[in-house]
Protein backbone atom coordinates (compact mmCIF):
# COMPACT_ATOMS: atom_id res chain seq x y z
CA UNK A 1 0.00 0.00 0.00
CA UNK A 2 1.24 3.50 -1.10
CA UNK A 3 2.23 6.07 1.74
CA UNK A 4 -0.43 7.67 3.54
CA UNK A 5 -1.21 11.34 4.00
CA UNK A 6 -3.68 13.55 5.94
CA UNK A 7 -6.81 14.01 3.82
CA UNK A 8 -6.97 17.86 4.05
CA UNK A 9 -3.31 17.65 2.47
CA UNK A 10 -4.25 15.14 -0.31
CA UNK A 11 -7.08 17.39 -1.66
CA UNK A 12 -4.70 20.04 -1.54
CA UNK A 13 -2.28 18.58 -3.72
CA UNK A 14 -5.05 17.02 -6.14
CA UNK A 15 -6.12 21.08 -6.57
CA UNK A 16 -9.42 20.64 -5.26
CA UNK A 17 -9.19 23.08 -2.67
CA UNK A 18 -6.78 24.80 0.24
CA UNK A 19 -6.47 22.49 3.44
CA UNK A 20 -8.28 24.86 5.55
CA UNK A 21 -11.37 24.49 3.33
CA UNK A 22 -10.75 20.53 2.81
CA UNK A 23 -11.66 20.82 6.64
CA UNK A 24 -14.56 22.59 6.14
CA UNK A 25 -15.60 20.23 3.41
CA UNK A 26 -14.80 16.85 5.49
CA UNK A 27 -16.79 18.23 8.40
CA UNK A 28 -20.05 19.10 6.21
CA UNK A 29 -19.89 15.61 4.83
CA UNK A 30 -18.67 16.16 1.25
CA UNK A 31 -15.68 14.26 1.40
CA UNK A 32 -16.25 10.19 0.82
CA UNK A 33 -13.34 7.60 1.16
CA UNK A 34 -13.80 4.53 0.09
CA UNK A 35 -17.58 5.03 0.04
CA UNK A 36 -18.13 6.31 3.69
CA UNK A 37 -17.88 9.74 4.97
CA UNK A 38 -14.55 11.22 5.39
CA UNK A 39 -13.65 11.45 9.42
CA UNK A 40 -11.34 14.60 10.17
CA UNK A 41 -7.88 13.95 10.80
CA UNK A 42 -8.04 10.58 8.93
CA UNK A 43 -5.31 9.27 6.68
CA UNK A 44 -5.30 8.39 2.90
CA UNK A 45 -3.06 6.90 0.12
CA UNK A 46 -3.08 6.35 -3.86
CA UNK A 47 -4.95 3.42 -3.22
CA UNK A 48 -8.09 4.68 -1.52
CA UNK A 49 -11.30 5.81 -3.49
CA UNK A 50 -11.76 9.84 -2.67
CA UNK A 51 -14.91 11.43 -3.74
CA UNK A 52 -14.94 15.08 -3.16
CA UNK A 53 -18.05 17.41 -3.99
CA UNK A 54 -19.21 13.96 -6.03
CA UNK A 55 -16.02 13.56 -8.52
CA UNK A 56 -13.35 11.30 -7.61
CA UNK A 57 -9.92 13.28 -7.12
CA UNK A 58 -6.25 11.94 -7.43
CA UNK A 59 -3.36 13.35 -5.86
CA UNK A 60 -0.97 15.73 -8.36
CA UNK A 61 2.25 14.06 -7.66
CA UNK A 62 4.00 16.90 -9.64
CA UNK A 63 3.56 20.72 -8.64
CA UNK A 64 2.56 23.12 -11.58
CA UNK A 65 1.84 26.71 -12.17
CA UNK A 66 1.17 28.20 -15.18
CA UNK A 67 1.05 32.33 -16.28
CA UNK A 68 -2.08 32.87 -18.58
CA UNK A 69 -2.61 35.90 -20.17
CA UNK A 70 -6.92 35.75 -19.89
CA UNK A 71 -8.76 37.27 -23.16
CA UNK A 72 -11.40 39.66 -22.91
CA UNK A 73 -14.98 37.92 -22.96
CA UNK A 74 -13.87 34.68 -21.15
CA UNK A 75 -14.92 33.54 -18.10
CA UNK A 76 -12.86 31.77 -15.11
CA UNK A 77 -14.97 28.98 -14.54
CA UNK A 78 -14.22 24.97 -14.54
CA UNK A 79 -17.75 24.47 -15.75
CA UNK A 80 -17.49 23.22 -19.18
CA UNK A 81 -21.30 24.08 -20.41
CA UNK A 82 -20.30 27.08 -20.05
CA UNK A 83 -19.07 28.01 -23.68
CA UNK A 84 -17.12 31.11 -22.85
CA UNK A 85 -14.98 29.65 -19.92
CA UNK A 86 -11.30 29.59 -20.05
CA UNK A 87 -10.66 25.77 -19.77
CA UNK A 88 -13.00 25.02 -22.43
CA UNK A 89 -11.84 27.87 -24.88
CA UNK A 90 -7.51 27.13 -24.15
CA UNK A 91 -4.96 24.40 -23.90
CA UNK A 92 -5.88 24.48 -19.95
CA UNK A 93 -4.58 21.45 -18.03
CA UNK A 94 -7.75 19.69 -15.61
CA UNK A 95 -6.70 19.96 -12.21
CA UNK A 96 -5.20 23.58 -12.56
CA UNK A 97 -7.12 26.31 -9.92
CA UNK A 98 -7.11 29.60 -10.86
CA UNK A 99 -5.49 32.24 -8.46
CA UNK A 100 -7.99 35.08 -7.73
CA UNK A 101 -10.50 35.38 -10.70
CA UNK A 102 -10.79 37.71 -13.59
CA UNK A 103 -14.48 39.16 -14.13
CA UNK A 104 -15.04 38.27 -18.03
CA UNK A 105 -14.42 42.03 -19.28
CA UNK A 106 -11.42 42.10 -17.77
CA UNK A 107 -8.51 40.80 -19.97
CA UNK A 108 -4.68 40.27 -18.46
CA UNK A 109 -2.37 37.79 -15.95
CA UNK A 110 -4.27 34.63 -14.36
CA UNK A 111 -2.06 32.23 -12.59
CA UNK A 112 -3.10 28.81 -12.14
CA UNK A 113 -1.69 25.90 -10.06
CA UNK A 114 -2.53 22.46 -9.21
CA UNK A 115 -1.78 23.68 -5.44
CA UNK A 116 -4.81 24.41 -3.08
CA UNK A 117 -2.74 25.94 -0.51
CA UNK A 118 -0.54 27.75 -2.96
CA UNK A 119 -3.50 29.26 -4.06
CA UNK A 120 -5.15 30.08 -1.21
CA UNK A 121 -2.48 31.91 0.32
CA UNK A 122 -1.96 34.30 -2.66
CA UNK A 123 -5.92 34.92 -2.72
CA UNK A 124 -6.37 35.48 0.50
CA UNK A 125 -7.20 39.38 1.06
CA UNK A 126 -6.28 38.53 4.16
CA UNK A 127 -2.84 37.86 3.03
CA UNK A 128 -2.88 41.99 1.67
CA UNK A 129 -0.36 40.28 -1.70
CA UNK A 130 -0.25 43.21 -4.24
CA UNK A 131 -2.13 43.10 -7.50
CA UNK A 132 -1.39 45.54 -10.19
CA UNK A 133 -3.95 46.93 -12.66
CA UNK A 134 -3.63 49.39 -15.79
CA UNK A 135 -7.26 50.86 -15.69
CA UNK A 136 -8.94 53.23 -18.89
CA UNK A 137 -12.17 54.81 -18.16
CA UNK A 138 -14.38 57.01 -20.59
CA UNK A 139 -13.58 60.75 -19.11
CA UNK A 140 -10.47 62.75 -18.08
CA UNK A 141 -9.06 61.55 -14.53
CA UNK A 142 -9.46 64.46 -11.74
CA UNK A 143 -6.80 65.17 -9.17
CA UNK A 144 -10.08 64.45 -6.53
CA UNK A 145 -10.66 61.28 -8.29
CA UNK A 146 -7.09 60.08 -8.08
CA UNK A 147 -6.72 60.91 -4.20
CA UNK A 148 -10.78 59.70 -3.37
CA UNK A 149 -9.72 56.22 -5.23
CA UNK A 150 -6.15 55.91 -3.32
CA UNK A 151 -7.57 56.61 0.41
CA UNK A 152 -10.68 54.71 0.09
CA UNK A 153 -14.24 54.00 -1.18
CA UNK A 154 -17.43 52.36 0.07
CA UNK A 155 -18.36 49.83 -2.22
CA UNK A 156 -20.89 46.76 -2.00
CA UNK A 157 -19.58 43.78 -1.50
CA UNK A 158 -22.45 41.09 -2.94
CA UNK A 159 -20.11 37.93 -1.84
CA UNK A 160 -21.15 39.01 1.67
CA UNK A 161 -23.99 40.85 1.14
CA UNK A 162 -22.57 44.57 2.93
CA UNK A 163 -21.15 47.70 2.45
CA UNK A 164 -17.23 48.25 2.86
CA UNK A 165 -14.69 50.31 2.44
CA UNK A 166 -11.85 49.37 0.40
CA UNK A 167 -8.24 49.50 1.73
CA UNK A 168 -6.27 52.29 0.60
CA UNK A 169 -4.42 51.40 -2.35
CA UNK A 170 -1.51 52.95 -4.87
CA UNK A 171 -3.09 54.57 -7.84
CA UNK A 172 -0.96 56.31 -10.09
CA UNK A 173 -1.86 58.46 -13.68
CA UNK A 174 -0.94 57.16 -16.62
CA UNK A 175 -2.10 59.57 -19.54
CA UNK A 176 -5.34 61.86 -19.31
CA UNK A 177 -8.34 58.61 -19.06
CA UNK A 178 -5.60 55.84 -17.66
CA UNK A 179 -4.70 55.19 -14.46
CA UNK A 180 -2.12 52.33 -12.53
CA UNK A 181 -3.75 50.45 -9.51
CA UNK A 182 -2.09 48.51 -7.21
CA UNK A 183 -4.56 46.24 -4.94
CA UNK A 184 -4.42 44.29 -1.44
CA UNK A 185 -7.62 42.97 -1.43
CA UNK A 186 -9.80 41.43 -4.67
CA UNK A 187 -13.46 41.81 -4.00
CA UNK A 188 -15.93 41.32 -6.61
CA UNK A 189 -15.67 43.62 -9.57
CA UNK A 190 -14.00 46.03 -7.16
CA UNK A 191 -12.52 48.54 -9.52
CA UNK A 192 -15.29 48.94 -11.41
CA UNK A 193 -17.54 49.58 -8.35
CA UNK A 194 -14.76 51.86 -7.44
CA UNK A 195 -15.16 53.59 -10.20
CA UNK A 196 -18.79 53.85 -10.97
CA UNK A 197 -19.15 55.63 -7.08
CA UNK A 198 -17.24 58.36 -8.86
CA UNK A 199 -19.54 58.65 -12.12
CA UNK A 200 -16.76 56.70 -14.03
CA UNK A 201 -17.31 53.59 -16.55
CA UNK A 202 -14.28 51.38 -16.87
CA UNK A 203 -13.76 50.72 -20.53
CA UNK A 204 -10.65 48.84 -20.26
CA UNK A 205 -9.19 47.05 -17.39
CA UNK A 206 -6.18 44.47 -17.69
CA UNK A 207 -4.24 42.98 -14.51
CA UNK A 208 -0.65 42.85 -15.57
CA UNK A 209 1.07 41.98 -12.42
CA UNK A 210 0.41 39.37 -9.19
CA UNK A 211 3.19 40.08 -6.43
CA UNK A 212 6.26 39.68 -8.46
CA UNK A 213 4.83 38.15 -11.30
CA UNK A 214 4.76 40.21 -14.04
CA UNK A 215 2.62 40.24 -17.76
CA UNK A 216 5.34 41.39 -19.27
CA UNK A 217 5.22 40.98 -23.08
CA UNK A 218 2.48 37.90 -23.20
CA UNK A 219 -0.36 38.39 -25.44
CA UNK A 220 -3.76 37.71 -25.20
CA UNK A 221 -4.37 33.92 -24.85
CA UNK A 222 -0.28 33.01 -24.25
CA UNK A 223 0.44 30.50 -21.26
CA UNK A 224 3.68 29.71 -20.32
CA UNK A 225 5.36 28.37 -17.15
CA UNK A 226 6.03 30.38 -13.90
CA UNK A 227 9.94 29.86 -13.79
CA UNK A 228 11.47 28.51 -11.13
CA UNK A 229 13.16 32.51 -10.12
CA UNK A 230 9.83 33.33 -10.03
CA UNK A 231 8.42 30.53 -7.88
CA UNK A 232 11.48 30.85 -5.39
CA UNK A 233 10.85 34.34 -5.00
CA UNK A 234 7.02 33.58 -4.88
CA UNK A 235 7.00 31.02 -2.15
CA UNK A 236 9.57 33.39 -0.04
CA UNK A 237 6.79 35.84 -0.07
CA UNK A 238 3.54 34.26 1.56
CA UNK A 239 6.18 31.64 3.72
CA UNK A 240 4.24 33.62 6.59
CA UNK A 241 0.87 34.01 4.90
Amino acid sequence: MGDKIRLNKYLSEAGVCSRRKADEWIAAGRVLVNGEKAQMGMHVSEEDIVIAGGQRVYRQQNFKMIAFYKPKGYACTAYRGDESGIFRNFDLEDGLKYVGRLDKDSEGLLLLTNDGDLCNAIAKARNQHEKEYVVTVNRSLTDEFLKEMATGVRIHDSNKEEWVVTRPCKVHKENDKTFSIILTQGLNRQIRKMCEHFGYKVVKLRRIRVMNILIGDMKPGDIRPVTEDELKELRARIKNS
